[in-house]
């Protein structure tokens, strides 16, 4: 609408000047050469304005004339560039769909249409991942690197094809040159961690946590907590070479995370041998009212390596009351009960959780009979009660289990991944992780010593053939079963004489001389 008034406003206008010329006659007259010209002012305002605008076509037309070759050659290229980009549309459908012979043939029309082109280069990449090409991947990826547009894409294609081949080094070279690159690119800052972590690089480790914190990858209180995990770690590998430094390690440790077991059971060992022993009751007191744990009773017991077994016990007696009704409180008693020798006391503690026992209520309950009555009889009974008991709590990491707390897990390199918890076992047709008894691979290829995981006691299994039958296993989970099941699966009315040899013996690690005597 304003488009038309201001049309009929400069038509108006225009009409105006024209009367007011023809109100207004007069001569103009021209002598140039020996040439006299006489005409109208209206009449050479017309010649004017015709002559101009013949000079504005005139000029138009030859400039487009001059310009035509480049015009031609952008229209050209727009035109493939079209194509170009039309191919790599294509092209990435064909992948995502799974159609490698459809994307090469939009990949190698894509590279020709448009050579060098980022989405191109990705398009050939990720075909030649597809048809499985790790080569020409690999190729097209270091292309990639070699250009500041798309270095960081070609880091990140050349770490997945390193994992793919399993060369470690190679891929944590390509990680530590992509966070070099961008500090805040997650995953290269998540690869650098869990590498140096593998390798035991735990000041290389520190920088590359506090690189992603810096960089917004990692919140505040989860870095506060990975830090703390990091030191204590630090300190656990110095503790043997250079002691002194690991006492500041996890300390720091402990300021940062009071309620990290590991850290405060370390950093009361190191204050106990340094004679701070106010400061190492004040940490495993701590550490204690917020998560009970036997390290911790452990390091409290022995605060004072002279002590005699009375006055440990009468130490553990103090530490427990802090958190009554946990069930750690009657272990520990106990435990320090049968060490001095008070039988009863012992009993006392192990009475009320012996009625549902676990394996380690079971256990000291077998020690308590040898010790008190010599009843080497009641004691296997008890041994035997532990086989076929409930699990403790353990150190439990992505379906690994061990028998010491470590920073990472071993299986998938994930940092603080252990927690204090009862394993579950899982037997699960085409699920569940199934743990051998061998290094994991980031832990193999690092030379971490990492140990090997508790066995299961009890899991149920499901009748493989009847699930089978009703469709409910895939043939490749009814193979992985087949391989499992028969070691554990029992006949239907099994009797006391098959459970008797076919329980699992319970793990004698520690617990003296009268476990591995019924091992």
């Amino acid at each position: 609408m304003i488009r038309v008034i201001l049309f009929f406003v400069i038509v108006g206008l225009f009409a105006l000047g024209v009367a007011w010329l023809a109100d207004r006659p007069g001569d103009v007259a021209i002598t140039w050469q020996g040439w006299r010209i006489e005409t109208s002012v209206l009449f050479a305002a017309a010649a004017i304005a015709a002559l101009v605008v013949l000079t504005t076509l005139l000029w138009s037309f030859a400039r487009a004339i001059l310009r035509a070759p480049h015009r031609l050659s952008v229209l050209l290229r727009d035109r493939r560039n079209r194509r170009g980009q039309l191919a790599v549309s294509h092209g990435l459908v064909a992948v995502a769909a799974g159609d490698a012979r459809t994307a090469r043939r939009f990949a190698q029309e894509a590279e020709r249409m448009t050579p060098g082109e980022p989405l191109a280069l990705l398009l050939n990449a990720q075909t030649a991942q597809l048809s499985g090409d790790r080569a020409a991947a690999e190729r097209v990826f270091r292309a990639m690197a070699r250009r500041s547009d798309t270095k960081l894409l070609g880091l990140r294609g050349l770490f997945i094809e390193a994992q793919r081949r399993e060369d470690i080094n190679a891929a944590r070279a390509y990680a530590e040159e992509a966070a070099k690159h961008a500090p805040a690119l997650a995953w290269a800052g998540q690869a650098v961690l869990e590498f140096r972590c593998a390798t035991g690089d735990w000041a290389g480790a520190l920088a590359a946590l506090e690189s992603s914190r810096h960089g917004g990858l990692v919140e505040k209180a989860t870095a506060q907590r990975q830090r703390a995990v990091l030191l204590t770690a630090w300190a656990m590998a110095e503790e043997n070479s250079e002691r002194p430094r690991a006492l500041p390690l996890a300390l720091e440790a402990v300021k940062l995370a009071p309620t990290l077991v590991p850290a405060a059971a370390l950093a009361g060992r190191l204050l106990a041998e340094a004679g701070q022993l106010r400061k190492a009751t004040r940490v495993i007191e701590t550490a204690w009212e917020a998560s009970p744990h036997p390290d911790l009773a452990e390091v409290y017991t022995h605060l004072k390596p002279g002590d005699a077994a009375p006055e440990r016990l009468a130490r553990i007696r103090a530490l427990v009351e802090r958190t009554p009704g946990n069930v750690e409180g009657p272990l520990a008693v106990a435990r320090a009960a049968i060490d001095a020798h008070e039988f009863n006391e012992a009993r006392r503690a192990l009475t009320p959780l012996a009625i549902t026992p676990t394996q380690r209520v079971a256990m000291l309950m077998a020690e308590l009979e040898e010790a008190e009555h010599g009843d080497v009889g009641r004691a296997r009974q008890w041994m035997a009660r532990a086989v076929r008991a409930a699990r403790d709590p353990a150190w439990t990491a992505d379906g690994y289990v061990s028998d010491r707390w470590l920073p990472v897990s071993p299986v998938s390199g994930r940092l603080d991944a252990f927690e204090w918890k009862i394993p579950v076992a899982e037997i699960a047709a085409g699920g569940g992780p199934i743990i051998e008894d061998e290094k994991p691979p980031i832990a193999a290829e690092a030379n971490i010593d990492v140990p090997p995981p508790a066995p299961a006691i009890e899991s149920p299994v499901a009748d493989t053939n009847a699930a089978r039958r009703r469709g409910q296993l895939r043939p490749g989970a009814a193979k992985r079963a087949d391989a499992v099941i028969p070691l554990m699966h029992a006949p239907d009315d099994p009797g006391p004489e098959f459970e008797r040899r076919h329980q699992p013996r319970p793990e004698p690690a520690n617990h003296g001389w009268l476990a591995r005597w019924f091992r």
